[in-house]
């Protein structure tokens, strides 16, 4: 049965740990696996430009046996006089994958509606799930298994990154804090799916407004960027509303001392995280950033193992 990745609960807790330690494999030897071998061709689409997904799902499909087949949807029919699913059923007859970076999550679930190959959510405006699996291995090799860490993240808690932090988290089984103003929350439908998930694997998803009390005594302390692509009209009222929440040096200091700091990428220094911090020796955002593709590799290895 074909799998697809749209939202980082579309796989169960047993079947994210799966990927995680495939990923670890992967890790120590890039050329273990080749699946792609032919090489057959996974299409790469992008509405949005990008750097750690261009090329870490470039290298990663290349080190799998594969041809990435790179797409700007300004230069093609899709979003313009083609639909999401008459390009998914163009594409499946060619390529054994489709991965996608956009804007609207409804268009992912309409390619992946009665398409045979995976499609694989590469970074949407309510999810991010590649990235949460590359953290879970970064939390992995810096802190062990993630489950019964306490992961608080501060900023925009109704942002992607948000609504990532808490279905992962909760399918890893840590205790999930999100630190955001009231006007930030996060989607109260994904909220209630997450803490669903924790209930079952021992771990929770807390919402706080007071960003001390959610980094008092955290394993993993996390921020992303305050105005994504797209928002930058919202900046200032951004910049504004979400200052309270930006991680310090004082942030760091509440948080257990073996506690670390991640990132996603790009970062704003000096807004949602201070320069001392990111660059600083509990910062492992260059790891994580490496992880993408690692984790990516794992994921499509899994997806494709499930045809």
């Amino acid at each position: 049965m074909t799998r697809h990745f749209l939202r980082d609960d579309d796989i169960t807790p047993a079947e994210q740990a799966e990927i995680l330690t495939l990923a670890e494999a992967l890790k120590k030897d890039r050329w273990k696996l080749t699946p792609l071998a032919g090489p057959e061709t996974v299409a790469v689409i992008f509405d949005k430009s990008s750097t750690r997904t261009r090329v870490s799902f470039a290298v990663g499909i290349a080190d799998l046996g594969g041809s990435p087949l790179i797409i700007s949807t300004a230069s093609s029919q899709l979003g313009g006089k083609e639909t999401p699913s008459d390009t998914a059923r163009v594409l499946e007859r060619q390529v054994a994958a489709i991965v996608w970076r956009t804007y609207a999550q409804a268009g992912l679930e309409e390619m992946a509606a009665g398409t045979r190959v995976p499609v694989v959510n590469a970074l949407s405006d309510d999810f991010h799930p590649c990235q949460l699996l590359a953290d879970l291995l970064t939390i992995r090799e810096h802190k062990g298994e993630p489950a019964g860490l306490t992961l608080s993240f501060f900023g925009d808690g109704r942002s992607n990154m948000g609504h990532s932090y808490a279905l992962a988290g909760a399918t890893a089984g840590m205790h999930v804090r999100i630190a955001a103003p009231a006007g930030y929350a996060p989607d109260a439908d994904v909220i209630a799916d997450a803490q669903r998930i924790a209930a079952e694997t021992g771990g929770s998803v807390t919402l706080f407004t007071d960003p001390d009390a959610a980094a008092a005594g955290a394993d993993v302390i996390v921020t992303d960027t305050w105005v994504s692509m797209g928002k930058e009209e919202e900046k200032a009222a951004r910049l504004r509303d979400l200052g309270a929440y930006k991680v310090t040096q004082h942030t760091m200091s509440l948080a257990d001392p073996g506690a670390i700091f991640i990132h996603c990428l790009p970062a704003d220094r000096g807004y949602e995280v201070d320069a001392d911090v990111i660059d600083g020796p509990q910062s492992v955002v260059w790891d994580e950033a490496e992880n993408r593709l690692h984790a990516q590799k794992a994921l499509l290895v899994w997806l494709l193992r499930q045809q």
